[in-house]
Formats: C-alpha cells, structure tokens, sequence
C-alpha cells in the first residue's frame, strides 16, 4: 500500500474508534441507567430495549458515514500532507537521471518538510559543483597528459623525417618532456591522496617541516634572485608529515617562481594561536588582480598574467596551490589568498592542533 492510502485507512479508522467509544461511553453511562423492564406510569416511558432498537439504526448509519468521512476526508487530507514528499521525490528521481540543476524550492511556510527541502537542495547544489568541477578536473587532467605524449610524438616524427638529426638533443628533449609528464602524473596523484584524506596523522613540527623546506628551495631562490627568510615560533600539528611538507614546499617554491625579476624577497612564518597553528608565506611580485586571485587554488589554473621567473625549471601544470588547498582541508584546515601591499601574495594557512 501506498502511504497516502496508509494514512487514509489510519484516519478513516481513527474516526470509527472515536465513533465507538463515544457510543460505548453513552451505554456504560447513560443506557445502562434505565430498567429494561416495563416501566408503570400514567404515560407511556421507553424502557432500555425500546432504546437501543430506536438507538441502533441511527447509530449503524452514524458510523458508515463517519467511515465514509474518514476514507474521503484522509485521502484528501493524506494528499496534501504529502504533496511535498512528491515534489522531493520528483527531484530525486531527477537527479537519479543525471539532472543536478533542478531545485525543489519549497513554497509555504517553515515547517519540517520545508527544512528537509532546504537541506536537499544545499545537498543537489554541493553535487552539481563537484560533479562540475570533477568534469572540469577530469577534462584539464586528460588535456595536460596528453601535450607532452603529443609533444614527444612530434619530436619523433621530425627526428625520422631528417636524416641530420642530432640524437643527443633528441634524447635530452624527450627526457625534459618525459620528467614534465612524470612531475605531473606525481602531482594527481598527490591531490587525489589528499582529497581522500586517507592517511596516518602523527604530532608534527610545523615549524620545522618549513624549514627544511626553505633549506631545500635555497638553490632555486638563489637562480631566481630571491631572499628567503624564515621566522615565527614553534608550531605543532596532528597530520602526515610528508604531505605537510608537501603543503609548504608548494607554497614556497610558488612564492619563489613568482615573484619579481631579481631583488625578490619570500618570508615564511609559523606561530600557534588559540584556534590552531597558522604558516604564512609571504612574497613580493607584480600586483594580482582580484578577479585571478579566487581562481589560483583552482587545479591547472597557472595564473595567467602572472610573472614567471624565467630560472624556474619548467612551467608548472598548475596544480602547486590546488594540492596545497587540498592538503590543508583533509588536514580539517584552510587555505586563504589575500593580495599583497605592493604587489605579490599572501598566503595563510590555518590548521587545527587536534
């Protein structure tokens, strides 16, 4: 059965218990009150027989009406209180089909299947942006593993069609396109790590993972003419150390490839707070405009308009600041960009100590 027709038969059956009761209730206390025999008096006065057989028809039509008053009255009333269940279930199967965009939009007052409704489609309009953006991930991942198999292709294509060809150069092309593409699948592969958050959490010195980031970055600093210094107090925090250090490599070898063409400078601090243990990475460069600064953290994004130093060793796929945002949210943080007082970016990232 249906549960509008459940609801139906438990109102239709309320009414009949009701109906019962009450003529129980004017028997026990009022039928049973009056002699069933003869009565003697100067009028004729009905005695407790002539009662009930006057009492009995008009009763039996009372309850077959209430029945009917029930079915019809609960099928009505079952309908409306289930008319959102419908419209949810409308959306469901909708979205069962692979349509996200549909919303159920509630009208009426706030009740509890208002609030389910609500609920429901924060929960469609979350899917749909993931989906997207899975899409999105899933289209740039293909487009960025392709080019250098492409690439390669090319360079043996042309290697074959002359016969002057330089193998050295050749091999010292195939294997800089070979390293991008391995630096690269290495990077999914990490991003995808983090956003499952499948990893063992040990007491970690947030501190000291940043510096033997900025100790191993000193080289490339050094090509690209930046400064870094590194600050701040000891900080700890609950994660997995490589993928912390991972967090900070990223965001200082990103503050050192993009900064200015020489006299740069990339600060790193680390303090504890009472809401957990904070990294800032601080580095000048060229002015970013608002509008490029909400999409760096998104993966291939490479900020476009952004200066590059030209010693960098190849240019990036875009995904430095998408693994460190993901890093920092299975650590239960954030990740947040702000724009620099004359130019560059700042970058703070929040972690719990629990």
């Amino acid at each position: 059965m249906s549960a509008r027709l459940k609801l139906t038969l438990s109102y239709a059956g309320f009414l009949m218990i009701a109906g019962v009761l009450l003529l129980a209730v004017v028997y026990l206390f009022l039928l049973r009150y009056v002699p069933d025999a003869q009565i003697h008096a100067n009028m004729r006065v009905p005695n407790r027989g002539d009662l009930v057989r006057a009492f009995v028809p008009p009763t039996i039509a009372a309850l077959v009406f209430l029945l009917g008053l029930g079915l019809v009255g609960g099928w009505f009333l079952a309908g409306r209180m289930l008319a959102p269940l419908t419209r949810l279930n409308e959306a469901a199967r909708l979205a069962a089909e692979g349509s996200l965009s549909h919303r159920v939009d509630m009208p009426g007052a706030k009740d509890e299947f208002r609030d389910l409704a609500d609920v429901f489609d924060t929960m469609l309009a979350r899917l749909e942006a993931h989906v997207e953006e899975q899409r999105r991930f899933a289209a740039n991942a293909s487009h960025e593993l392709r080019t250098p198999l492409a690439i390669s292709q090319t360079m043996l294509e042309v290697a074959r069609e002359d016969p002057e060809r330089d193998v050295d150069l050749l091999i010292d092309r195939l294997q800089d396109v070979n390293a991008r593409a391995i630096a690269l699948t290495e990077a999914l592969l990490l991003l995808a790590r983090a956003d499952r958050g499948t990893f063992d959490r040990e007491r970690v010195e947030l501190s000291l993972l940043a510096e033997d980031a900025v100790e191993s970055l000193h080289p490339l600093a050094d090509r690209c003419s930046v400064t870094l210094d590194i600050r701040g107090t000891t900080a700890f925090v609950n994660g997995s150390p490589a993928l912390l250090q991972q967090l900070i490599v990223n965001l200082v070898h990103n503050a050192i490839v993009h900064n200015l063409p020489k006299d740069g400078r990339v600060e790193v601090r680390t303090e504890m707070t009472q809401q957990g243990t904070v990294a800032v990475i601080e580095n000048t460069g060229e002015a970013i405009p608002s509008h490029l600064l909400a999409t760096l953290v998104e993966p291939f994004q490479r900020g476009v308009g952004r200066f590059r130093s030209k010693d960098a060793t190849h240019a990036g796929a875009g995904l430095g600041l998408a693994i460190a945002e993901g890093i920092a949210r299975a650590h239960g943080g954030t990740l947040e960009l702000e724009p620099r007082s004359g130019g560059g970016l700042v970058v703070t990232v929040r972690l719990p100590v629990e």
